[in-house]
């Protein structure tokens, strides 16, 4: 299956693009796509290793099994006033 990855602020500078797709075998949760993407190395390595994350716009656990055509976005932190 096919999963849709996009990042944001410092997780797109950090990876060094806006959205990569990655392949996933069925059933895989967050914590495999994750997995998979700090396994690429460089800046992925990088990537925390529980960030906020939402499915589908919506915020998801990293157990959440995914579907083909998901769309996964990593939420970096905010800090501001």
């Amino acid at each position: 299956m096919n999963v849709r990855t996009l990042f944001f602020a410092t997780y797109r500078d950090l990876v060094g693009a806006p959205e990569v797709t990655i392949e996933l075998d069925d059933g895989a949760t967050v914590a495999e796509l994750l997995a998979r993407l700090r396994g690429r190395g460089e800046g992925f390595a990088s990537l925390p290793e529980h960030p906020a994350v939402a499915v589908n716009l919506e915020y998801a656990r990293h157990d959440r099994a995914l579907r083909d055509g998901d769309e996964v976005a990593f939420i970096p932190p905010v800090a501001g006033g």
